[in-house]
């Protein structure tokens, strides 16, 4: 095969981290169809904020293949050289729930114009077990018009990031990784053992590491679910959920989840992929979806408990203002994407308040871009009837919200974050 040079399809949330420590070890050019975004990586900023912008200065490459470091392109002629290509796509879910398979179908056709013999396709974006050898290696065979383990192989190593999370960075999490033979699964392993300080697991197949992934986030969504109907049981008791939840937290094998909003593009997407696949098998997964119901309308229901707060308050809903405090799917990352904030607010809107949004890390122009809202980064003037929390960013806890309320106004804390009194949470 020669020097490695990978390609990373995709400079997103995932694949810039990914493009960013291969580069450290080898030559690296990183594709995005989004200009904007290369334009900006390639003068050394990342607008996601999950690399630092010296780190990133630090292995930027001015051409391709200049001995090792990124070098950053919306042409995909640049790919010709590269003999491994990772590919690092978002996989939505549309307003029905079903998977959106384009974006990955689009990075096939694009790699299938310049893939050749012996050259590795690995899959990173998360999908359905059997999504890569049913759906993008077809698509690999038709455009190149190689032969598929003959002349050019496939490999799945599902992302494991966990945006806006300092912590646990990319290298620090251990990867699962496969391959489409016995042989090309080992060298697929050891290329990210070269890079993932914490190890690899080599899964037996490719099917295997697609339904790893698409479970460990399934996983996290049915138990926060059960946390969530719990706070609604307890609310109704009168019983503050956290307060449950430490008392039962001292038993060493309960798990420590808590109840709030859950969106983004993993755990809110997930659960629907693979309850797609079951359902082509016969199969409908009752748990799974009933879960992804049950977190699906915690916005709705927040809303709702904000405004029977402010109606016991005698608070006229009508005409009130509502600050909310954060549109990000979570706390200390300017991901918008699939946020369930969104939801919050819109219910609120429906029984006629007038809201506004603070949110210090999201794009206002992104957020318009996204539902059509308007946002603001800055702290807004004046008193409102009621806020309400729903993203734990850190700036949030350096002021007191109650000095934002009107007298007699409503303070509500989704993610049970504030140190002050508030009168409602989840």
């Amino acid at each position: 095969m020669g020097a490695i040079k990978i390609a990373i399809i995709g400079l997103g949330y995932v694949g810039l981290p990914m493009a960013r420590l291969f580069a450290t070890k080898y030559a690296v050019v990183g594709f995005d169809i989004n200009s904007q975004r290369i334009e900006e990586l390639q003068s050394g900023v990342d607008s996601t904020l999950e690399v630092e912008d010296a780190i990133l200065k630090k292995v930027l490459s001015p051409t391709p293949f200049m001995g090792t470091g990124l070098y950053c392109s919306d042409n995909f002629e640049d790919l010709r050289d590269c003999n491994y290509y990772i590919v690092t796509v978002p996989t939505p879910v549309d307003t029905t729930n079903k998977p959106v398979l384009t974006h990955l179908y689009r990075a096939s056709e694009t790699i299938g114009k310049v893939l050749k013999q012996g050259d590795i396709v690995i899959y990173e974006s998360t999908v359905y077990p059997g999504v890569t050898e049913e759906k993008c290696v077809p698509i690999l065979e038709k455009i190149s018009g190689l032969r598929f383990n003959t002349d050019f192989y496939a490999g799945y190593s599902p992302e494991r990031i966990n945006p806006g999370d300092k912590e646990h960075t990319i290298e620090k999490i251990l990867k699962v990784t496969s391959g489409s033979t016995p042989t090309i699964a080992k060298q697929i392993d050891s290329l990210y053992a070269s890079v993932i300080t914490a190890g690899t697991y080599l899964a037996p197949s490719i099917k295997v590491a697609e339904a790893a992934k698409v479970i460990e986030n399934s996983q996290r969504d049915i138990n926060i679910a059960f946390v969530n109907e719990l706070a609604k049981i307890f609310n109704l008791m009168g019983i503050d959920t956290h307060e449950v939840l430490g008392a039962a937290g001292t038993k060493w094998n309960f798990l420590p989840f808590k109840p709030g909003l859950v969106g983004g593009h993993c755990i809110g997407v997930d659960p629907y992929y693979l309850a797609q696949k079951a359902q082509q098998y016969g199969y409908h997964p009752e748990i799974i979806l009933t879960g992804r119901r049950m977190n699906d309308g915690m916005g709705k229901y927040v809303a709702s408990e904000v405004v029977k707060l402010m109606v016991q308050k005698d608070i006229k809903i009508k005409g009130s203002k509502i600050l909310v405090l954060g549109i990000t799917f979570k706390e200390n990352c300017p991901d918008v994407r699939n946020t369930k904030a969104i939801d919050v607010i819109n219910n609120l809107k429906s029984y006629g308040a007038e809201v506004t949004v603070f949110d210090p890390w999201a794009s206002p122009k992104e957020v318009i871009a996204e539902y059509n809202l308007v946002t603001t980064k800055e702290m807004p003037n004046g008193k409102f009837d009621a806020v309400v929390l729903t993203v734990a960013h850190k700036e949030f806890s350096k002021f007191s919200c109650r000095e934002l309320l009107k007298t007699n106004g409503v303070l509500y804390d989704v993610k049970g974050f504030l140190n002050e009194t508030v009168d409602g949470r989840l």
